[in-house]
């Protein structure tokens, strides 16, 4: 009989591979990548058409030769690894580390580990496609040239192994960009103004919102503009103006995609990206179900796609039809419409067998496997579900020379979201007085509600929007999203405090080096359209090492200005009046990982470290004593008193010595402006 070879990644896919292929059939893993390019040097040769050198990685030389002594049994050998571009780098690797090319090789693919799926694609067996392997190793040389050539030179500058990365680098500039963005921010005052009606025949009065004037709608920027038309409105009459009804349509959302997925499992579920695509890959591998053995929950976890195929499109319309009637099924496709590049012919992640339903599987599964596979198996259903109807309802009311509005909606038929509702999304307000409201309607003035509020700043990017920026700016892929933001936080360029990203001291370091050294490195456009190469070489249209020979020579150009410009500018240990308490020499600040730290220049005799605290030249509003740079135990920067913590003082702007000229309280730096920091006050003014 026959012997056959199959080579998967992770051993986990062994156990749920092996059981639906016959006896003449042999599971086995690579663990991974087998081959990559060596550490300890760059790897790629500059001088010789820009050749990878490959060898094998450490630890993988037992796993080589237990595969190639099955090799040598196997009639023919299957290269089943993801169903992506890595994954078709790591078959063409093995290929080459076990010298099969005497050998009858074939690669398979399949989007779910299930029977049917494994089977087929053993059918439908290909070559290796040698596009997709050089679209990986562009990637792969382009990342080596990026962090090999650039990290040397922040070593050099800020004295601690640091290192940059072609995407990370746009992430870091990314973050950067929007903390100035909000340190610059002014806040500016306006008003909100309610109007509460007596309604004739209601015991409850009816809140309408204040519009403007029959003309245009007004914002109201002060107490005394709400003064103002509080007083014109003393005697004035309210009538209904006008009441218009109607129909608003929510649609159902479309299957994950692993952007999607990661931002929905971090507003949903508190999930790290990281965290999202380790239980993600746990469900795909396959999980022990009992009474079924070993079963992959959920199709492929890294795509950009959100088809689905019509195996799946049939069986979920099925299952709706069967258990929420044949009203709620979709008579077409969910899918989004986009004008990018998809990767590959993937489908959106979708439960493999939808009549697995979670609370099914809840018994087999760990707490955060079920909450991703029930958000997942939701997302699912939902997305071939009618749209959710609602009825709306909105009344415009004349009050001499202004207008108030009240608005309210109703849900009529609730569709997809019978199963599925997004995080953060608003509930429709329905108004139960608007029922008894026409234009005959006598309305009558109770009281008026005002509110002060402040325009607030754009948010700091948590995890999942900056997936989502990096998704609409086309950096990097599926694949990169976690690993990129896993970086930047590991080496503390990045802190995440109650979800937010913040850049630390060390990141605002790094990132002004990039922006002043390799602008083009940490240019969005220039990292988008360099994506869009590596989708060129995938389907063949571009050279791979044409792409390293146009990009390599301007980056060996900016390392070498920036090498001599350093070196004009290299920062000696600036030597502080804290004298080392051990042996009585001035100590000199030091950067680490964490930042700035104070150190004794008699390393290694002397080894006394001390934090460095700063001072700004401010003095503290609450006590007099000097304002120092502080940091959050995630290396956050703030502002706070040399007195702490007797002195609770601390703001997130540099505090300026000038009074407000308004209340008498500190004013805020923010740009070229001097904020009040009392924001019930909002005074500003121009710096000097």
């Amino acid at each position: 009989m026959a012997h056959y070879l199959v080579i998967v990644e992770s051993p986990t896919k062994v156990k749920t591979i092996k059981k639906f292929l016959g006896s003449n059939y042999t599971v086995m893993a690579s663990n991974g990548h087998v081959r990559d390019l060596p550490k300890s040097q760059l790897g790629i040769d500059v001088e010789h058409d820009f050749e990878p050198k490959y060898i094998t990685i450490r630890g993988k030389g037992e796993i080589l030769a237990e595969l190639r002594k099955e090799v040598k049994k196997a009639d023919k050998v299957f290269l089943a690894t993801d169903p992506d571009r890595e994954g078709e780098a790591i078959s063409w690797h093995l290929g080459k580390a076990l010298k099969l090319e005497d050998k009858k090789t074939y690669r398979i693919t399949f989007n779910e580990i299930t029977k049917n799926a494994v089977k087929a694609s053993i059918k439908n067996a290909r070559e290796i496609d040698m596009n997709l392997v050089d679209a990986q190793q562009a990637r792969r040389a382009l990342d080596r040239v990026v962090g090999y050539r650039i990290s040397p030179l922040l070593w050099a500058k800020v004295k601690r192994g640091l290192s940059a990365g072609r995407v990370q680098s746009v992430a870091l500039r990314i973050i950067a960009d929007r903390e100035e963005e909000i340190n610059a921010f002014i806040p500016e005052e306006y008003w909100s103004l309610d109007a509460y009606l007596k309604v004739e025949g209601e015991k409850k009065p009816l809140a309408a919102k204040f519009y403007g004037t029959e003309k245009e709608k007004l914002t109201l920027r002060s107490a005394a503009e709400v003064e103002q038309v509080i007083s014109e409105l003393q005697d004035a009459e309210y009538k209904v103006e006008d009441i218009r009804k109607g129909e608003r349509y929510k649609k159902a959302p479309v299957p994950f995609t692993t952007s999607t997925l990661q931002q929905e499992a971090s507003n949903a579920l508190n999930f790290a990206t990281q965290k999202t695509m380790r239980v993600a890959q746990q469900l795909y591998e396959g999980i022990t179900i009992k009474g079924n053995g070993t079963v992959g929950l959920i199709s492929y976890l890294r795509t950009d796609s959100t088809r689905i195929s019509e195996e799946a499109d049939a069986q979920v319309k099925a299952y709706i039809a069967g258990n929420y009637g044949a009203d709620f099924v979709s008579s077409g496709n969910s899918a989004k419409k986009d004008d990018k590049k998809i990767q590959d012919a993937h489908e959106a992640i979708r439960p493999t067998d939808v009549n697995r339903t979670p609370a099914m599987m809840k018994d087999s599964l760990t707490r955060d496997q079920f909450r991703l596979y029930q958000l997942i198996w939701k997302r699912f259903v939902a997305s071939r579900m009618k749209a959710a109807k609602y009825e709306t309802t909105s009344v415009k009311i004349g009050a001499g020379k202004y207008r108030f509005t009240v608005a309210a909606s109703k849900t009529v038929f609730e569709g997809f979201r019978t199963v599925y509702t997004e995080s953060g999304e608003e509930k429709p307000e329905n108004n139960m007085l608007l029922k008894s409201l026409d234009k005959d309607s006598k309305l009558s003035g109770d009281h008026f509600e005002q509110k002060q509020h402040f325009t607030q700043p754009a948010a700091h990017y948590t995890e999942a929007s900056l997936v989502k920026k990096l998704e609409e700016l086309g950096i990097g892929r599926p694949s990169t999203y976690a690993p990129t933001i896993s970086t930047i936080i590991a080496r503390r360029y990045v802190a995440k405090e109650n979800r937010n990203l913040y850049l630390t001291e060390i990141g605002e370091v790094v990132n002004h080096i990039m922006k002043e050294s390799f602008p083009a490195i940490v240019d969005v456009n220039f990292t988008a359209n360099m994506e869009g190469l590596l989708d060129y070489i995938a389907e063949g249209k571009v050279e791979w090492k044409s792409v390293i020979e146009n990009f390599y020579p301007d980056l060996d150009e900016a390392v070498k200005t920036a090498e001599k410009e350093l070196e004009q500018v290299k920062i000696e240990d600036e030597v502080t009046d804290v004298v080392c308490e051990e042996c009585g020499r001035n100590m000199v600040i030091k950067y680490g990982p964490h930042g700035k730290f104070l150190a004794c220049p008699g390393f290694p005799e002397c080894r006394n470290t001390k934090p460095y605290l700063e001072k700004v030249g401010v003095a503290c509003p609450k006590c007099g004593k000097d304002i120092v740079f502080r940091k959050t135990k995630k290396g956050r920067r703030y502002y706070g008193c040399e007195d702490n913590p007797e002195c609770d003082f601390m703001s997130w702007q540099k505090p300026s010595e000038k009074k407000c000229s308004k209340c008498g309280n500190f004013m805020l730096e923010k740009g070229n402006k001097l904020v009040c920091g009392n924001e019930q006050c909002g005074y500003v003014e121009t710096k000097e």
